[in-house]
């Protein structure tokens, strides 16, 4: 009777023994040694000086940096504004100075200043920097946004547990009216800790509602889906999907420029990096690049309805005449107390 028991007891302890790896690998991967990998930055001016300082930068920097021209500050600030560079070098004998724009990175920021700053030293005159997209004084390194994604992710998943799991007799046609309807609360959730209770959003909280929305109706609609299929596995595969690579590649400590390129590559169309970005081009860049977050979270939630649409086919099929078989007790209170660790 023990031996059984006792072989249950560790097979259900696999998952959070990979949690615990998976979690290990993605943040210290992704988080540890941040460095610059093809940061994107300029040198303003036009003529051969400017060319040379670029070309010396550049080659001193190797891999770390892709440095070009631009032909005026307005030209750089306009890059700065869009995000395809990360900052900007202007380089005035009498009045140096360095363009950076902290709401779209605050450690990208502090990457440009690094670089630029011992070049103007060489030249005996200290730069002057300015910062051409400030976040709010609630949120000065502008790391909220991420914050905010964490809490509207963990509302999210989590709930995959109760509606996947508690809610498998009902039919999935109501299962998946019911995770509309906890979207519409975590992304009202996160809407509210964004503007009244920490003010990271002074502005557009209809658009923050609505990328938070996106953003939970995709997790929901996949994980409710998955559950069907992965049962006590469903909380590792979100777990997965929604945490180690999702948290890691959404660019809200660290931009793609300073992480290796396995979550630079994620952070172009995973659903986090999606949300983040969106609410930066919202809050501080006047929608620029909205449109193609806007996109990412879409195609999420399309993946989410097929899915579940999938899962609901099956389950049909799987019907019978007969009243549901029930779980066994061991196995249902193992698949809870998996699903409640992952929470």
């Amino acid at each position: 009777m023990r031996s059984p028991a006792l072989r249950h007891v560790l097979t259900h302890l696999v998952t959070p023994l990979l949690m615990c790896v998976g979690m290990g690998l993605a943040y210290m991967g992704a988080f540890v040694t941040p460095e610059p990998n093809h940061l994107p930055v300029a040198v303003v001016g036009s003529g051969a000086e400017a060319e040379a300082l670029a070309r010396s930068v550049q080659d001193e920097a190797g891999d770390a940096l892709d440095v070009r021209t631009v032909p005026d500050r307005a030209r750089a600030v306009a890059l700065l504004e869009s995000r395809d560079i990360t900052g900007a070098y202007v380089p005035d004998p009498g009045a140096p100075e360095i363009l950076v724009a902290t709401a779209a990175s605050d450690m990208g920021a502090m990457a440009v200043e690094k670089v630029f700053t011992p070049v103007a030293a060489a030249r005996g005159v200290p730069p002057q920097v300015t910062d051409v997209a400030e976040p709010v004084a609630d949120d000065p390194t502008g790391q909220g946004l991420f914050f905010l994604m964490i809490a509207v992710s963990i509302g999210s998943y989590a709930s995959v547990a109760v509606l996947g799991g508690v809610g498998a007799p009902l039919p999935m046609r109501l299962r998946a009216l019911l995770t509309l309807g906890v979207s519409v609360a975590v992304s009202g959730i996160g809407t509210l800790l964004a503007g009244p209770v920490f003010h990271l959003a002074h502005h557009d909280l209809a658009g923050i509602w609505g990328l938070a929305w996106l953003y939970s109706a995709g997790i929901l609609l996949i994980g409710v889906g998955l559950h069907t299929f992965l049962k006590r596995w469903t909380t590792l595969a979100m777990m997965v999907l929604f945490v180690m690579l999702n948290f890691t590649s959404s660019g809200g400590l660290f931009r793609p420029e300073l992480q290796n390129g396995f979550f630079g590559t994620l952070h172009a169309f995973w659903n986090g990096a999606g949300f983040v970005e969106g609410a930066r081009s919202l809050l501080y860049f006047d929608g620029d690049g909205l449109g193609r977050t806007l996109w990412t979270l879409a195609a999420w939630l399309v993946a989410g309805l097929a899915v579940t649409a999938v899962a609901g086919a099956c389950e049909r099929h799987r019907a019978t005449p007969a009243s549901p078989a029930r779980r066994d007790p061991a196995d249902a209170a193992a698949e809870e107390a998996e699903e409640a660790v992952g929470v």
